[in-house]
């Protein structure tokens, strides 16, 4: 999983100094100054710190989710991934938080997308991730991780079509699909849930021929290189 970036883009200005009267020539002593005013925080800046604060609980969750992948005892691993989901589950009211302050915000409707899918909502997820897209059609993180919940709810066409796009204009997201692909085949392998054995089998068989087009093109760019 590739991080999004936290905003540092917008930054919170600082307080504003209130020049001290002058004193009168009657001789009278000087009016003593105000404290220091805080200037309010603008919409965009408030939802950079929510959306912020929702990149540091999914950074949480991430190093559950490493670790769980590393641990050997499955009651470990498990209760591992617990905390991972618990931690999504945190990281979904500041996503929401930011959006509301600013609609634009298309990183932001990204990883609210990315929370849904990670605890199981995954209407939500691809609602979310169609925000981000009309925001930002070229968003390759939303496009990725919508073909991710499209996976997870037997929607091989959808998978297909996004493998594509992704093959054509950002190819590590594509090779992250594929890796997510090659899980979900293994997974239904042993548990169908609901996938027809031979719509599996035909998608198998098409993720394989992919890997095998990817290989190629990654042999050619390479001898390309080398040769330049």
């Amino acid at each position: 999983m590739k991080k999004h970036p936290v905003l540092k883009g917008i930054a919170i200005t600082g307080a504003l100094l209130l020049v001290p009267a002058l004193a009168g020539a009657s001789g009278s002593s000087p009016m003593r100054m105000p404290p220091p005013q805080a200037q309010a925080a603008s919409p965009e800046q408030e939802a950079a710190s929510f959306y912020n604060d929702g990149i540091s609980y999914r950074d949480k969750a991430a190093k559950f989710e490493k670790e769980a992948a590393e641990e050997k005892d499955s009651a470990k691993a498990e209760k591992l991934l617990g905390k991972a989901k618990d931690r999504h589950e945190s990281s979904i009211k500041p996503f929401q938080a930011a959006v509301k302050k600013n609609p634009a915000l298309f990183q932001a409707w990204g990883s609210l997308g990315y929370a849904y899918r990670k605890v199981g909502n995954y209407p939500a997820s691809l609602e979310a991730y169609g925000k981000a897209l009309e925001i930002e059609p070229n968003y390759t993180p939303a496009i990725e991780y919508r073909a991710e919940a499209y996976l997870a709810l037997n929607r091989l066409d959808e998978v297909k079509t996004i493998y594509i796009t992704l093959f054509n204009m950002d190819r590590p997201r594509a090779d992250e699909l594929g890796v997510a692909i090659d899980k979900w085949v293994e997974k239904r392998k042993s548990d169908p849930a609901g996938v027809d054995p031979a719509a599996l089998a035909d998608f198998s068989k098409w993720q394989e021929d992919r890997k095998k087009l990817a290989s190629q093109t990654s042999s050619l760019t390479t001898h390309r290189k080398e040769a330049w």
